[in-house]
C-alpha cells in the first residue's frame, strides 16, 4: 500500500471528505467514490461509509493506494535550464523562463521543468508516491503557461506539498502577475468576477462560462502608453487558479494580453518586438511550509518584455 496521512488544517475544516481527498491525493471525485467504496479511506481511524462526510480540524485522514497505481515518473535531464531563486530542504521556488513547459503531456514528453528538476533533485521521484499525486507532477502544487515567465514554488516532501496545497485552496498563496494589455483600462484598479471553463470551439482555450469554475482576478494599473498604440502596464491578483485565467479574464473586459493571440480578438500590438504574451509572474508569498515564516519574492521583466516596455511611448 501508498499510504497518505493528512492531520486536517483549518484550511479544510468543514469540507466534504470527497472533496479534501481528490484536493489532497490529486485524484477525480470518480476515483475518490472507488477508494471509498474499497474501504481505502479513514478519518481517525475509521472507515469513511458517506464520501458527502464533512471533516473536522484536527482530525486524522487517511487514505491507502493501491501499489499498481504508481507508475514511474520522468527521468532527470541535466540540460534543461532551471533558475532556483531560493531552495531550502521543502521547498523550491523557481524563475520559470518563457517556452518551457512545466511538466510533461500531450506533445511534451521531455525538456520540462519537471525534467531539469527530476536531474537536480533526484528525490523529488518518489514524491508522487508519498502524497497521491500524478507521477508526472513531483512537486509540481501550481503552473505557469508555456508562455509566461515568472515565480513559481516547487515541494520537496510531503509535508511541503499537502502545506502548499492547503494554502492554495485557503488562498493563502499570493501570486502576483505584470500584463501589458491592449488599449486604455478604465479606472485605477478592477476587479474581474467571471467563471472560467473550457471553451466549446476550441478545446485549448479557455472562455467565460456559467458553467465554469469560480474565478477572481484583481488588477491595478501601473503605467499607461500612448505609442504605438494604446496600451496599459498592469499588475494582476489571482484570487483563484484556474488554467489561463489572467488572459482570460483580461480579454473579457476588452484588454487582452499584448502578444497574446488565442485570446487576442485579432487584435495586435504594432511593431511588437515579443512572440508571447505579455505576462510575467512577479511576486509570489505564502507560509513555510514547516516554520510558518511568510516568506516572499519578486522577479525583475526578462529581457524581451522589458525591451518592449522600453519602446512604448507615455
Amino acid at each position: 500500500m501508498s499510504d497518505l496521512a493528512v492531520v486536517v488544517p483549518a484550511s479544510l475544516d468543514g469540507v466534504r471528505v470527497d472533496r479534501a481527498v481528490a484536493l489532497l491525493a490529486d485524484v477525480s471525485r470518480s476515483a475518490v467514490d472507488a477508494l471509498v467504496a474499497d474501504g481505502r479511506v479513514r478519518v481517525d481511524g475509521k472507515l469513511v461509509a458517506s464520501r458527502s462526510a464533512h471533516l473536522r480540524e484536527g482530525q486524522t485522514l487517511e487514505v491507502d493506494r493501491p501499489e499498481e497505481q504508481v507508475v514511474a515518473g520522468p527521468e532527470g535531464d541535466p540540460t534543461v535550464d532551471v533558475v532556483v531563486v531560493h531552495e531550502d530542504s521543502d521547498v523550491i521556488v523557481i524563475d520559470k523562463q518563457a517556452g518551457l513547459v512545466v511538466h510533461p503531456g500531450a506533445g511534451h514528453r521531455s525538456g520540462t521543468l519537471v525534467h531539469g528538476l527530476v536531474a537536480r533533485y533526484p528525490e523529488l521521484s518518489a514524491l508522487p508516491a508519498e502524497v497521491g499525486s500524478e507521477p508526472d507532477r513531483p512537486g509540481i502544487v501550481h503552473r505557469l503557461d508555456r508562455g509566461t515567465s515568472g515565480l513559481m514554488v516547487v515541494a520537496r516532501t510531503p509535508v511541503a506539498y499537502h502545506s502548499l496545497v492547503s494554502q492554495l485552496s485557503a488562498r493563502a498563496v499570493s501570486r502576483t502577475y505584470r500584463a501589458l494589455v491592449l488599449g486604455q483600462v478604465e479606472g485605477e484598479s478592477g476587479l474581474v468576477d467571471a467563471p472560467i471553463g473550457r471553451s466549446v470551439s476550441s478545446p485549448t482555450r479557455m472562455a467565460i462560462s456559467r458553467k465554469g469554475k469560480e474565478a477572481r482576478t484583481r488588477y491595478q494599473v501601473e503605467q499607461r502608453f500612448t505609442s504605438p498604440a494604446p496600451t496599459t502596464l498592469v499588475r494582476a491578483s489571482l484570487e483563484t487558479g484556474r488554467t489561463h485565467q489572467i488572459r482570460v479574464h483580461l480579454a473579457a473586459i476588452g484588454h487582452p494580453v499584448a502578444g497574446d493571440e488565442p485570446y487576442s480578438q485579432g487584435r495586435s500590438l504594432p511593431g511588437a518586438t515579443i512572440n508571447r504574451p505579455f505576462l510575467h509572474a512577479y511576486a509570489l508569498a505564502f507560509d513555510h511550509p514547516t516554520t510558518g515564516e511568510r516568506l516572499s519574492w519578486t522577479s525583475d521583466l526578462p529581457e524581451d518584455l522589458a525591451a518592449q516596455l522600453a519602446a512604448l511611448g507615455e
